[in-house]
């Protein structure tokens, strides 16, 4: 028990899991919004909302980490596109993107300690 009492004082891990990863194809530019990028999914689900976070990989370095301002099918929002599917995405606060850059969408999991 007391085992048992003290699992529940130690600190939670904190876990990277990867959701999904699109490459950029294509660029946008769209007036007041700024630049979309046109992706295909290469694996897993591109996921906006929640808990999920991105970051750009420009040759396998990351430009950019914070989250997706908007996720597209066509005309319509989503709030996921699962692989093999085209979409169009936007970074908030940030434009710099150039075709061939990689978005990775990932999400932080707390992983209970064990002794």
């Amino acid at each position: 028990e007391i085992k048992k009492g003290m699992l529940g004082l130690l600190e939670p891990t904190i876990k990277e899991s990867r959701i999904g990863t699109a490459e950029i194809r294509q660029i946008f530019k769209a007036p007041k919004i700024g630049t979309i990028a046109g992706c295909m999914v290469l694996d897993g689900r591109i996921a906006r909302g929640g808990e999920a976070q991105a970051r750009l990989l420009r040759d396998n370095v990351v430009v950019w980490e914070g989250k997706l301002a908007s996720l597209k099918r066509f005309k319509d929002d989503v709030s996921e596109v699962k692989a093999g599917v085209e979409c169009g995405m936007g970074l908030q606060g940030f434009n710099d993107i150039k075709v061939g850059d990689v978005i990775e969408v990932f999400q932080m999991e707390r992983v209970a300690a064990h002794a």
